[in-house]
C-alpha cells in the first residue's frame, strides 16, 4: 500500500498530482472538470488551501500546493473524496454514452483495494514532492503549464482556461492562486492574483 511517497511536512510547499484511475479522460467534458475548480475553491477559502499552480489535463490534475492549517494530507483526501462523489452522481446524471463504461471502469477499481466502497474515481497515490528551493518550484511551475502545451490542446499555457498559467500571464484564472516571486535571496515573496 506505502509507496513511499508521503505528506510529512504538512505546511510545506508541494507538487502533487491526483491521477484518475485507468487514465480515464473524465475531464474532457466541462462539468466534471468544473467540479474540480469548485471543490479546490471551496478548499481554499474553508480549508486553508494554498494553490500556487494548477492545470486539470483529460485524466490528471498537477498542483503546486499548501496548507496554512498544516493539514494538507487532511484536505487532499476530504478534496478527493468529495470530488469523486460530485463527479459519480454527475456520471449519473449526464446523459453521456460514455457513462456506462466509465462506471464499470470505476467499480473494477473498486474491487483492488478493501478501503474502497462501490467506485474508484481517483488513486490513491498523489505523488507528493516537497519543493525547497526556488529553482525547483520555478521548474515544477513551467511544467505545469506547459503541459497542454507538450498534449497539443494549446500552443501557448496561457491560452488554457483550466490553468493557472493564465494567472502567471496577468489574465483572469478561474481560481485565486499565489504566485511566488523569486527575490535575490531566493526566499519566495508571495502575492495573490485573480
Amino acid at each position: 500500500m506505502s509507496n513511499g511517497y508521503k505528506i510529512s511536512e504538512q505546511d510545506e510547499l508541494h507538487f502533487v498530482t491526483f491521477q484518475v484511475v485507468r487514465w480515464i479522460d473524465i475531464f474532457t467534458r466541462k462539468v466534471y472538470r468544473d467540479i474540480v475548480i469548485d471543490s479546490l475553491r471551496y478548499c481554499q477559502q474553508n480549508k486553508g488551501l494554498e494553490v500556487y499552480a494548477f492545470v486539470v489535463m483529460s485524466n490528471h490534475i498537477h498542483a503546486i500546493l499548501r496548507s496554512s492549517t498544516r493539514r494538507l494530507s487532511d484536505t487532499i483526501r476530504e478534496f478527493k473524496s468529495f470530488t469523486a462523489k460530485q463527479m459519480l452522481d454527475a456520471i449519473h446524471q449526464e446523459s453521456e454514452r460514455r457513462s456506462e463504461w466509465m462506471l464499470s471502469e470505476f467499480e473494477f477499481a473498486a474491487k483492488k483495494h478493501k478501503r474502497n466502497e462501490k467506485y474508484q474515481l481517483w488513486t490513491h497515490e498523489n505523488h507528493p514532492i516537497i519543493l525547497y528551493s526556488n529553482a525547483i518550484i520555478q521548474q515544477r511551475i513551467n511544467y505545469i503549464h506547459d503541459n497542454p502545451v507538450r498534449s497539443g490542446i494549446v500552443a501557448n499555457q496561457e491560452d488554457y482556461l483550466y490553468s493557472s498559467a493564465r494567472a502567471y500571464a496577468g489574465m483572469d484564472c478561474m481560481l485565486d492562486v499565489i504566485v511566488p516571486l523569486m527575490d535575490i535571496e531566493k526566499i519566495p515573496l508571495m502575492r495573490t492574483l485573480k
